[in-house]
């Protein structure tokens, strides 16, 4: 199959349609996926619940809370709050989805932390920065929430931890970059937990030549991501990629702030790209964690978070 033949049917498969006129659009018969509900019920070993962040841009946050405390009752010790983003290439999944929810009802479980994950706007349709400015609504809707009852009885926020996943660890990494970040108190943000993330460039780095048939995450697959979400003109160099021609990390490591960032090894194409933020980072005076492991992340994640948290109780 030509290349071009297999990015076409690369786009089918992900549900795109690509017409006539060279532009990309969503096949609105093509479905997202099944949605699994927020379990507000006090008997399983981890609540949840919805809340709007902002009815404009239809944003919404689920927060997970675990009922550590004999009984099926919540701990009254306030816990870290970690704000997630979900994957999907910045193109696909959702807050809501069964696959989602049920790995931040295990993050919050494992990690022993409230799990507040945050949707953001998709593309095509709304192209990057749109997923940026949403995962900071998101952290301005929790500083403005404080008083929320869920937020008021569960969540420290005074040790806030912004996490994501893939498409969502590169949306934490450019909200960490964000000014507006730092100027959210009574938020304080204590790290930044990079999860599989993904990162791009135009020249391949050597674990993508390597693995040009990644069952995962293949190249021409990421460029076709790529090529859905960034600016119209941009190409895998701009800094929404490639972070190693922004400048902005030269702030973040006066901060003191702590990240960690965690990627599978065994065959996988974006493992150098990963390396290389961790790299830069620690170059940049970050104190970075890595994770580079074939196993479960999930028990590192709670000893970082409890490490750098500096934790109060009430």
């Amino acid at each position: 199959m030509s290349g071009s033949s297999q990015a076409s049917d690369l786009y089918a498969r992900m549900g795109f349609i690509k017409n006539q006129d060279g532009t990309i659009t969503r096949d609105p018969t093509k479905p997202r996926g099944v949605r699994a509900p927020a379990t507000p019920d006090p008997f399983p070993q981890v609540i949840s619940k919805d809340f709007v962040v902002n009815h404009s841009k239809s944003t919404w946050m689920r927060v997970y809370v675990p009922t550590t405390a004999p009984y099926g009752g919540v701990s009254p010790k306030k816990l870290p709050l970690v704000v997630y983003y979900h994957g999907g290439g910045f193109i696909g999944q959702g807050f809501d989805l069964e696959p989602v929810h049920d790995f931040c009802n295990r993050l919050a479980l494992q990690s022993n932390a409230v799990i507040a994950s945050a949707s953001y706007r998709l593309a095509p349709e709304f192209k990057l920065p749109a997923a940026y400015d949403d995962g900071e609504d998101a952290l301005i809707w929790i500083k403005y929430s404080a008083d929320e009852e869920w937020i008021k009885s569960y969540a420290d926020i005074s040790n806030v931890f912004l996490m994501g996943s893939n498409a969502g660890g590169n949306l934490a990494y450019n909200v960490w970059l964000r000014p507006a970040v730092r100027e959210l108190a009574p938020l304080r943000i204590r790290g930044l937990i990079l999860h599989d993330p993904f990162f791009g460039g135009e020249k391949r780095c050597k674990s993508e030549i390597r693995n040009v048939n990644d069952k995962f995450l293949p190249p021409i697959l990421t460029d076709i991501w790529w090529n859905l979400c960034l600016p119209d003109g941009a190409d895998r160099d701009h800094k929404y990629s490639n972070p190693t021609v922004g400048d902005d990390m030269e702030k973040i490591g006066r901060l003191g702030w702590k990240a960690m960032v965690t990627g599978k090894v065994e065959g996988r194409a974006l493992i150098d790209r990963q390396r290389d933020v961790a790299k830069l980072m620690k170059e940049k005076g970050v104190d970075v964690v890595e994770g580079f492991t074939d196993d479960d992340v999930l028990a590192s994640i709670r000893t970082f978070i409890y490490s750098s948290a500096q934790l109060r109780f009430f």
